[in-house]
């Protein structure tokens, strides 16, 4: 939910299921003297107030311990965004932000301005959407396990890893409680015991159950997969993919009386990265039209196709045209012929009046780098796994000096996965790495464009937003316009991440740039106003550009 409260701070307020994103706002005239911002949560549900806490102090405050952080009572934020990532799903909050003057250690409070909201609960009545925590090389795991492997941990830190995505997907597949229902899934990585067992469970309980999955011949994966499925006794259900470039879809269909009642889809994978480690994203969609055209291209796939096959059936029962404005849950499956479900992607992208938020899990392909680069005041972030994958090293060098510099336009903002790899620094103690071999940090494919406005729109599903994936691959991607509460939820699991990442990066590229980091500078608070407010209000900086944004104003 949205809730933006006007007063000497404006404050926005946007709660997701887990996240709550707060921007600020105010008159430049009353930031003389800011010192920064404190702000109080009060939690309506379990009765307990609390200051939210921040890694950057005074400098005469700061205490020399790896495990510190600081109540923003004393060291408050200074920066207009700041979010609570330890909310709870349908929990009723009330945050007040308080504008802090004076000097460090002696802070005056200044007039706040106090926001409710309610968080989302992952499941909807119409989308229901799992975000697993992706944090598996973060402080809290450390803080919480150590640098031990989390299958070495147990069932705390695989529970915690996972959070709602593993609960929500058996919770999908629990649904076909018996000989009315069936199940049909498209799955490029199967080979997940504890989703395969939910099948397996299922088919106990009369279910049909029917699965494909991906088998390029040679594959390390096929090898997983076949072992994996014949474990859990499901071979003789099972349809290997072979004839497809890459099959790779995460989809199932749910039916009833031979009917189809709803569809989960997303970037998950069923592996052991997919779900505890790289950023994923599992979505429920409750529409039986829907679900139908989910059934008929399953069906299309059941009998292994050839591709230049599969892209004649595709093209005839998916046609897509990008000059068409996009529509509330239109599906685009893949492989097509030429490359119209591609720009339409595009146009959509470029329809964002404000804001542009994506997931590129291989680098940003030329096309879309085209559409972030615009010094134009509109917001447009990427988080990225890597800056490209695959082509030459001429063509990798290119891509990434290219997107480089697109990066440094005022109104992108970009982050790349990566992890704190020193014993310590500015408070930071040593993370333990991915535990993937291709991607371990950003596998989601969603977009989200102008998220905050009227009329969000939501692109979510298997395809890497590259022509590969339009008119080769076996894919799919739903568009969802005009869900808030969706928007709201992707926006602040995209911010989560994307926050996280950054300051990761950031130590990664002075490493990398200076081969040590005795030369880091400690991240303490200003203790001036004059050297943080300014730039919040100098004309097409980024800082201002995201306080207008994100506050609404």
């Amino acid at each position: 939910m949205r809730h933006r409260v006007e007063g000497h701070v404006n404050v926005n307020a946007i709660a997701g299921t887990h996240v709550v994103f707060l921007a600020m706002d105010m008159d430049k005239k009353d930031t003389s003297g800011l010192m920064g911002f404190s702000i109080q949560r009060e939690d309506k549900v379990e009765k307990e107030t609390i200051w939210l806490r921040g890694n950057k102090a005074f400098e005469i405050l700061r205490k020399a311990t790896s495990l510190n952080d600081f109540s923003s009572l004393d060291n408050p934020f200074q920066a207009f965004q700041w979010a609570d990532y330890t909310a709870k799903p349908d929990y009723n909050y009330v945050y007040t932000v308080f504008p802090m003057y004076g000097k460090p250690g002696k802070l005056e409070q200044g007039k706040a301005t106090e926001v409710t909201v309610k968080t989302e609960t992952p499941e909807g009545e119409r989308h229901s959407v799992y975000f697993n925590r992706a944090a598996i090389s973060s402080q809290a795991y450390v803080k919480r396990f150590g640098l031990v492997d989390p299958e070495k941990v147990g069932e705390e830190a695989l529970d915690w890893l996972t959070r709602e995505l593993l609960p929500g997907l058996i919770a999908f597949i629990e649904r076909a409680k018996d000989e009315k229902f069936s199940l049909h899934a498209a799955i490029y990585e199967a080979h997940f015991d504890p989703a395969l067992k939910a099948l397996s469970d299922a088919r106990k309980r009369k279910a049909k159950v029917q699965l494909i999955y991906g088998a390029k011949p040679k594959d390390s994966i096929t090898k997983q997969n076949i072992a994996a499925i014949a474990a859990a006794e499901l071979k003789s259900v099972s349809t290997p993919r072979k004839n497809a470039k890459i099959a790779h879809n995460k989809f199932i269909v749910l039916s009833r009386n031979s009917k189809p009642i709803a569809v989960w889809t997303g970037s998950t994978n069923w592996s052991k990265n997919a779900i505890y480690g790289q950023l994923n994203v599992g979505h429920a969609i409750e529409d039986s039209d829907l679900a139908a055209d989910y059934l008929a291209y399953w069906n299309e796939l059941k009998d292994d196709p050839e591709v230049q096959d599969e892209k004649e059936w595709i093209d005839e029962n998916n046609d897509i045209d990008p000059a068409q404005p996009a529509k509330d849950r239109q599906h685009v499956f893949s492989p097509h012929s030429g490359r119209k479900p591609y720009d339409l992607f595009i146009s959509i992208a470029e329809t964002a009046k404000s804001g542009l938020f994506m997931t590129f899990p291989f680098g940003i392909a030329k096309d879309f780098r085209s559409v972030y680069d615009h010094n134009d005041g509109i917001l447009r972030y990427a988080m990225l796994e890597k800056y490209v994958n695959g082509g030459t090293p001429e063509s990798r060098k290119a891509a990434t000096d290219d997107t480089i510099r697109i990066r440094k336009l005022p109104n992108i903002g970009m982050a790349l996965g990566s992890y704190i790899k020193v014993p310590t620094i500015d408070g930071w103690i040593k993370e333990r790495g991915g535990i993937g071999t291709h991607v371990n940090w950003v596998h989601t494919k969603f977009m989200l464009v102008d998220p905050l406005g009227n009329t969000p729109i939501v692109i979510t599903g298997s395809a890497n937003w590259s022509l590969p994936s339009i008119n080769e691959n076996d894919e799919n991607m739903v568009i969802i316009k005009g869900d808030k509460r969706v928007a709201d939820i992707y926006f602040g699991e995209f911010m989560r991440i994307f926050a996280h990442y950054r300051f990761r990066e950031s130590i990664a590229i002075h490493l990398a740039k200076n081969g040590t980091l005795g030369d880091w500078k400690p991240q303490n608070l200003f203790d001036k106003p004059s050297e943080w407010v300014p730039q919040h209000f100098k004309s097409g900086s980024e800082y201002t550009l995201r306080r207008i944004y994100f506050a609404g104003a």
